[in-house]
């Protein structure tokens, strides 16, 4: 039998608007002023990952490069079994050797390196190639949505998504939490979750609209209400599955794939709501601006 969800989530949803709001102006604000701290993917530098056998203090780090002369600029993450750290400037051949060589040394005689390294046309590039993927994204699912169902739904979905996008966005701004190619990853398979959610709520909408005797706005919020009602348990039983997922995925995840998890995690729990109160909310307002239609018609496919 289904749970049927007796609550007016149209009315409720001028909440989620304004939260969603303020952390958006909030976001805005943080990306003029503070941007997003760009990994090495998107930042020219090299960044070396070294996997150390025992707890290093960072001092000690700070204490080689300075002997080096490579302490120009430089970020160091510490962890329990991994070290991090991060150059402005790309290393050259000599300068790794001698950090493997000086930190084998003096710090970690079994730590092994790995080093990644990009040029500022390689950044650029990988940047502009990023953007490029989320607006192709956005208007192949404008160009779905809009044959699948009608414009009002495909304006409605995409600010859904974009919303999801740009709240994960801007708590990474916030945090200064660092982005790389797996959060771009990330961003784009919350947009993919976010779409199909919104998609099964517009699919029961048309379908109760078929059968829906509109005359006024409160039948169409009725209607609204109605689809979300039926649609809420699944979207809860998806939602909690994907998000129990990315939760072990950040737990117990390497570090490598970190950011990549936690984007996952912020992003669902904004498109856990997105679709509900964001997209469902504004074809109605949308909708409810078109002009009545005759009785006869008032049956037919939104």
């Amino acid at each position: 039998m289904r749970f049927k969800w007796d609550f007016d989530f149209v009315k409720a949803s001028k909440y989620f608007y304004i939260f969603s709001i303020v952390v958006t102006l909030i976001g805005v604000i943080s990306l003029s002023v503070r941007g997003l701290n760009y990994g090495v993917d998107f930042k020219s530098g090299s960044n070396v990952d070294i996997k150390i056998s025992k707890a290093v203090p960072k001092d000690q780090v700070v204490a080689v490069l300075n002997d080096l002369h490579l302490n120009k600029d430089v970020n160091i993450t510490t962890g329990a079994d991994r070290l991090n750290i991060r150059f402005s400037e790309v290393l050259s051949n000599d300068d790794e050797n001698k950090l493997k060589s000086a930190f084998n040394k003096k710090i970690d005689a079994k730590a092994s390196f790995e080093v990644n390294t990009v040029d500022p046309e390689m950044a650029r590039e990988l940047q502009l190639n990023a953007i490029y993927a989320v607006l192709i994204a956005s208007v192949g699912i404008i160009l779905y949505v809009t044959i699948r169902f009608e414009w009002r739904f495909a304006i409605a979905s995409i600010v859904a998504l974009l919303h999801d996008a740009f709240m994960v966005i801007s708590i990474f701004s916030i945090f200064q939490l660092q982005v790389n190619l797996t959060f771009i990853i990330a961003v784009l398979t919350i947009i993919g979750y976010s779409i199909n959610d919104t998609i099964v709520i517009f699919d029961r909408i048309r379908e109760n609209m078929r059968f829906a005797k509109v005359k006024t706005h409160r039948d169409l919020s009725d209607v609204v209400n109605k689809s979300v009602s039926q649609t809420m348990t699944r979207s809860i039983n998806t939602v909690l599955t994907v998000l129990f997922a990315a939760l072990c995925l950040l737990i117990f995840g390497s570090s490598s794939i970190r950011m990549f998890s936690l984007a996952m995690v912020i992003g669902l729990m904004f498109g856990a709501y997105s679709s509900i109160f964001i997209a469902s909310p504004l074809w109605l307002a949308l909708k409810g601006k078109q002009k009545p239609k005759s009785a006869n018609r008032s049956k037919a496919t939104s």
